[in-house]
């Protein structure tokens, strides 16, 4: 699966232009059902209904979305103090919704903090011979130290910790369950943009986990979607990703995501050192065909 990003070096050190936030448009993307609905994009902040709803910043998806036929409309007003205001209860932004699981970004909430850690630690965290769950609990409180850090200190637009949601039950007492999780953090390794035409910075994916019960049912494809929407309203042209080179189910998984091997690590980083290989996948996000596979399903 795609590593976790230390919490260390979680971010880029770039720093954004006026020039460049002035032509980002601010919008949201809801998701209608695939099969009667249309696509719309909504004003400044959110909207609430059926569907999925997504934050969109890019001036380039407005262009894109108008090639799509994608509908335009506004759904939000400015009050006398320049904020914005709501007319209706806000909904969760789902950045993605298939195979029945929905995506979004996670709330700093401390139940939902703590689930996440305990995932990508259930899924990260390599078993010891000998008091096993004791190394497990430190491993977990190192992953919690690392989110809160990085959901405190990074801007909103450079990093953001994805979820999965299961399915509502009725007959349950909480209404949704946390499942799945990916981190997406924008980055700039000079090693890594040499693989990438035309770009100063790209959007790296990591930490992706799914509770044990629930893999093996398309969660993990469902969170690389929601990956991909994010780079394209984040206005991040490629995604990348490390995956173990002998880890045949993870790369399967991102080589049908559109993934593709560029480079590997050293020899000497394996031969000498004893580490395990990894390889670098990178994908370049495109607008038009995101929109066209979510209308397939």
């Amino acid at each position: 699966m795609a590593h976790l990003l230390r919490h260390h070096s979680f971010t880029s050190t770039s720093v954004w232009t006026e020039s460049r936030l002035h032509h980002q448009a601010y919008a949201s993307i809801k998701l209608s059902n695939h099969r009667q609905g249309r696509l719309k994009i909504y004003g400044k902040r959110r909207a609430s209904g059926n569907g999925c709803v997504v934050q969109c910043c890019t001036s380039s998806s407005s262009a894109a979305a108008a090639k799509a036929g994608v509908e335009l409309s506004g759904n939000a007003e400015e009050d006398n103090n320049g904020g914005w205001e709501e007319k209706e209860e806000e909904e969760p932004l789902y950045l993605a919704s298939e195979y029945g699981w929905k995506v979004r970004r996670l709330e700093e909430d401390q139940p939902e903090i703590k689930k996440v850690a305990e995932i990508q630690a259930e899924a990260f965290h390599q078993p010891m011979a000998f008091f096993d769950d004791l190394f497990f609990q430190f491993f977990q409180a190192e992953v919690l130290a690392g989110l809160i850090y990085k959901l405190r200190n990074s801007p909103p637009n450079r990093y953001a910790c994805l979820v999965a949601e299961s399915p509502s039950d009725a007959n349950s007492e909480s209404k949704t369950k946390l499942v799945g999780v990916v981190d997406v953090t924008a980055l700039r390794d000079e090693a890594v943009l040499q693989h990438l035409q035309g770009a100063d910075e790209y959007l790296y994916v990591s930490g992706l986990a799914v509770s044990k019960r629930f893999r093996r049912r398309k969660i993990g494809s469902c969170l690389l979607k929601s990956c991909e929407m994010l780079s394209v309203l984040w206005g991040f042209k490629y995604l990348v990703l490390r995956a173990y080179e002998d880890d045949l189910g993870a790369r399967t998984l991102y080589a049908n995501a559109g993934y593709r091997v560029v480079s590997r690590d050293p020899p000497w980083l394996t031969s000498w050192i004893g580490r395990r290989r990894r390889v670098l996948m990178i994908k370049q996000s495109n607008f038009l065909n995101l929109i066209n596979s979510t209308f397939q399903l």
